[in-house]
């Protein structure tokens, strides 16, 4: 006790300052105006590079205890059972995006029973996708994991990590709603907060469930589970904290009334079919990597790093442009727009050139670091220049992505994917007979150039006019 108020834990005190907001305080507080500052933008950007930081923790912290599981199947086991829910969860990201961008522009707009309402229904649609992978789990996942291949060892320890994490699943999905939320309504430190609850939980979960418990593989799959619950409990307390006054009005009739449920659905067909594009692009990448040898197959996945790290940074201007773009839609703040916009561009370029620079400094450093193998060292490097201009070529790709999804102009989305997907095929069939990996190194990065370019061409009349804000604002 202290000043006559109970003390409470810093983690609960966040999640209670953030989620109890009231109507009438999000309302006073502009979303995205014309007094739009640097400062906001980092303070939104910043806990999302962070939050996607803590993402491939809880894979490390599988992969580091299978790692002390006797024998190199447990490993193996855990390590493709992870790639399968890596590509499954991707793939329904959509729920994630789509939420983000009606709750953005509900918020712009102060509705809160239309940011109840969207996040609910966006509930029902995770749900029922959960409950179809219980249904189908065993034959989905055989078929995952003979696609993926493996030993027969391997194989089966990757199925009992299958089985012990699938039946959170539903739940999972269900965080990816609660974290598009949290990001629609520019809760960017409770997200963070929100990942490293799930990271911790995890944690203690496996390490109780394989060294206490010894349920070896399956034990980790539990454990991943569990914590995928206690996200959701805290999630689910966040909600009902924030909407507890638009709850009770909530009636199921006008949760699945039709025009709702087909704008729903279409937002998040849009963005599945586009990350199913870009899933695609990447296995071909991969593909085409592998049919020059192992080398240059083990030297692309290792470059594959510098990507994934850079995409973590630069996604947090991506998100934070789908939070302020959408919000400012949804008000029909024109100045609101054009200097979200703006200020989202000049961070998100600043961070591309600070990527190219430390990655043509320190690049032949970072690639000693990731391996010691002579040969596997001498044909990265071959290639490291392309990793020094990757920035500033994809940048332009994930900001307008963001941008696009806090508008919910997601048609665009997917047709200038499908475009940039076709293209990314037919260069690459045609520059790596003449260049070999090179052609394969400017053909992705043409893919991602390409994909900034397409969306950029389309901004002034979807971004713009199909949001129905002027496009003479921009």
């Amino acid at each position: 006790m202290k000043n006559g108020r109970p003390w409470r834990p810093f983690f609960i005190l966040a999640f209670h300052r953030g989620a109890s907001t009231s109507r009438t305080q999000r309302q006073s507080v502009p979303p995205a105006t014309s007094a739009l500052t640097h400062r906001r933008i980092l303070a939104m950007a910043l806990p999302i590079v962070l939050a996607n930081l803590t993402q491939p923790l809880m894979s490390a912290v599988d992969t580091a205890v299978a790692g002390h599981l006797p024998g190199p199947e447990y490993l193996a086991g855990v390590a493709l059972g992870s790639l399968l829910f890596s590509f499954l969860f991707w793939g329904f990201g959509f729920l994630r995006m789509g939420t983000t961008g009606l709750v953005a522009q509900a918020w712009g707009k102060g509705d809160e029973p239309a940011m109840a309402a969207s996040v609910a229904r966006a509930l029902i649609l995770a749900a029922g996708i959960g409950l179809v992978l219980l249904v189908l789990q065993r034959p989905l996942i055989v078929l995952v994991l003979g696609l993926l291949g493996g030993s027969a060892d391997a194989t089966r320890q990757a199925m009992e990590y299958c089985l012990g994490r699938i039946w959170a699943a539903p739940l999972a999905l269900a965080n990816y709603v609660v974290l598009g939320w949290l990001l629609g309504c520019q809760r960017v430190r409770i997200a963070l907060g929100l990942q490293i609850l799930i990271n911790l939980v995890n944690l203690a979960a496996v390490l109780l469930f394989v060294h206490v418990f010894e349920l070896g593989v399956a034990g980790i799959g539990a454990a991943t589970a569990v914590a995928d619950g206690a996200g959701t409990l805290a999630g689910g307390f966040l909600l009902w904290r924030a909407h507890r006054a638009a709850w009770p009005r909530l009636r199921l009739t006008a949760l699945l009334d039709s025009s709702a449920m087909r704008r729903l659905v279409g937002i998040n067909f849009h963005i599945f079919v586009r990350t199913a594009c870009l899933l695609a692009s990447m296995g071909w990448f991969a593909h085409l990597g592998a049919t020059q040898g192992d080398t240059v197959l083990a030297a692309n996945a290792l470059l594959l790093n510098f990507l994934t790290f850079m995409a973590f940074g630069l996604d947090g201007f991506a998100h934070a442009a789908e939070a302020l773009v959408g919000s400012a839609v949804g008000a029909g703040d024109a100045p609101g727009l054009r200097r979200a916009v703006r200020l989202c561009m000049g961070w998100a370029a600043a961070g591309a050139l600070a990527y190219a620079l430390v990655y043509a400094v320190a690049g032949p450093s970072i690639v000693g670091v990731l391996t010691d193998q002579p040969a596997l060292r001498e044909t990265a490097m071959r290639f490291l220049p392309w990793i020094a201009l990757a920035p500033i070529a994809s940048v332009w790709a994930y900001l307008y992505d963001g941008m696009f999804i806090g508008a919910t102009q997601t048609r665009a989305l997917m047709q200038s994917m499908l475009v940039c997907g076709a293209a990314f095929l037919a260069l690459s069939l045609g520059l790596l007979p003449l260049f070999g990996n090179h052609g394969l190194w400017l053909s992705f990065l043409a893919f991602n150039a390409l994909r900034g370019l397409t969306l950029h061409l389309a901004a002034p009349r979807v971004l713009y006019r199909a949001s129905g804000v002027s496009a003479s604002a921009n």
